[in-house]
């Protein structure tokens, strides 16, 4: 059974990322493992609360020079992002960050794998 996140829940969400750059970063680092985990409406509800508390989609839409309308709509949740303005996003994020995540093997995975 899915929970709704009350209104409260989010706003709370978004006033610490605003003023917490370490939460910040792990909100977007939370977004992008579970886009690439296949958990695509949560990684998009977390990415909508990181760009809520960074400027908007009016300041992102800006910075990656695409309509800011478009961009909400992308991480609507019934929103999907093509990859190249997923990868693009999250560059400009990461830029904004001054981090840059990477993908690594998770090593008890290809030990399964190899079990196998």
């Amino acid at each position: 059974m899915k929970t709704a996140l009350t209104r409260d829940f989010r706003v709370t969400i978004i006033r610490r990322a605003q003023r917490d750059a370490g939460f910040r970063v792990s909100l977007l680092r939370e977004a992008m493992e579970c886009i690439l985990g296949g958990e695509l409406e949560v990684g998009k509800a977390l990415m909508r609360s990181y760009i809520k508390a960074t400027g908007g989609f009016d300041a992102l839409g800006a910075e990656i020079n695409k309509p800011p309308k478009s961009v909400a709509r992308m991480f609507s949740t019934s929103g999907n992002p093509t990859l190249a303005n997923l990868s693009l996003i999250l560059a400009c994020m990461q830029k904004r960050e001054g981090v840059r995540f990477s993908v690594r093997e998770d090593n008890s995975a290809s030990a399964r794998k190899r079990a196998a």
